[in-house]
């Protein structure tokens, strides 16, 4: 059963505009389903393969253009590089709209070729697993984060509900938000996991980066989950596996480049001293950090040292992809000093900044706020807006005298 996307809407309008579009996301996000429920059946699809040269696209990507008239959706072009050259020089003669869409689940070689070559004749759409309202129906485009940003008081006087799915929190943490994931029994998600695992690490990163000992990368991989919601610290890594700090650095842009781990870029402000300089990483699907981490059941994820960082994972994750839905798109970023202060998310968008702590526990006081009193402090001269506790709560209500916990889980308005 398709489950319509928050950027069907979007993805139209870029598609109207600019010659190319270029949905990118990792493995089983269900890019070639949003594009074949949105446009597929007005449009010519070509799934590339990484063994078979479909049509000779590689050998004569001219001729294979030549016999697919625009539209067309070209899915995984990672697997045939030799057309994004050719697509180039057919643009230039042509910059009319609504030509190709191309799909890509790395963002290493051919997709940065494809950001260089085609600047200014493609606009990107990233898409990741379902986000809640995705996974509950609900097709309000105006999402809870947008409307918090545009007016944060009435934001806050106007609950719009909960997302009620269908499963428990754990349960919701334990399936992970890949599409695939929420449609099959629950004693199956283990196997679409430990499937998903080897896919990536024998298939993928296997044909994309110089990674010899592959028994090794998938303890690198268990080590990354288990680091979820933390610093990223090389050094720490590479003492655990046996890695140079530079090892692995290439090997965690190995995960990134094939959208498994993200981070949070570190927030300065005027390059305070005293304050963090690295980024905060987070694997990118917390099913997927279950299954690596070998918990056993959504159960199991309530006495787990990691269920506070799944459930970080999981908020920062739903909040990153509302972010995802808006244009020009706001940045993100995490706090923290020496001394301990901290704050989860710092969001800015047009000039103010609106600070989110993450909670994983069902009654957050005042104290849960020192992190963002704290950021208050150190930085008086730039506009802070109220701020957010996001946790698995019941309603809205206010904690401080600027600060409000608020369900992690909220509909879209």
């Amino acid at each position: 059963m398709y489950h319509e996307r928050i950027l069907t809407d979007r993805l139209h309008r870029l598609f109207s505009v600019f010659p190319v579009v270029v949905v990118s996301g990792a493995r089983q996000v269900g890019k070639s389903t949003f594009l074949a429920n949105t446009l597929g059946m007005k449009m010519n699809t070509v799934v590339f393969d990484p063994v078979i040269d479909i049509e000779n696209a590689r050998m004569d990507p001219e001729l294979f253009l030549s016999n697919r008239t625009p539209p067309v959706i070209l899915d995984e072009i990672q697997y045939a590089p030799e057309l994004v050259p050719a697509i180039k020089r057919r643009i230039d003669r042509d910059r009319s709209a609504g030509q190709y869409i191309l799909t890509g689940s790395q963002q290493w070689g051919v997709m940065r070729t494809i950001s260089e070559s085609l600047a200014g004749r493609a606009v990107f759409l990233d898409l990741e697993g379902f986000n809640l309202a995705e996974i509950t129906h609900e097709k309000r485009q105006d999402t809870w984060l947008d409307k918090w940003i545009g007016d944060p008081v009435d934001f806050l006087k106007t609950f719009s509900g909960r997302c009620l799915t269908k499963t428990t929190l754990y349960e919701q943490l334990w399936r992970g938000f890949f599409p695939e994931a929420q449609f099959i029994p629950l004693d199956t998600i283990p196997d679409f996991h430990v499937a998903y695992q080897r896919t990536y690490i024998e298939r993928d990163a296997r044909q994309f980066a110089d990674v010899s000992n592959w028994q090794l990368f998938g303890r690198f991989l268990r080590m990354t989950a288990a680091l979820t919601a933390q610093e990223v610290n090389y050094s720490q890594i590479g003492r655990e596996l046996g890695l140079t700090p530079q090892t692995a650095r290439r090997w965690l842009d190995i995960l990134k480049a094939t959208f498994q781990w993200v981070e949070l870029e570190p927030f300065s402000g005027n390059a305070i001293k005293k304050v963090s300089g690295k980024p905060k990483g987070y694997i990118s699907d917390t099913g997927l950090a279950c299954s690596v981490q070998a918990i056993s059941s959504p159960m199991a994820i309530a006495g787990h040292p990691l269920w506070g960082a799944l459930f970080e994972t999981a908020a920062v994750a739903e909040v990153r992809k509302q972010c995802s839905f808006m244009s020009p798109r706001p940045r993100m970023y995490h706090w923290r000093t020496y001394g301990g202060a901290e704050v989860d998310i710092i969001i800015e968008y047009d000039g103010r900044f609106y600070p989110i702590e993450i909670k994983a526990k069902s009654n957050p006081s005042r104290g849960d706020t020192s992190g963002i009193s704290a950021f208050r402090q150190q930085y008086p001269d730039i506009p802070v807006e109220r701020g957010l506790v996001l946790a698995p709560i019941e309603r809205p209500n206010r904690i401080s005298e600027k600060d409000y916990a608020v369900p992690w889980d909220i509909k879209n308005v």
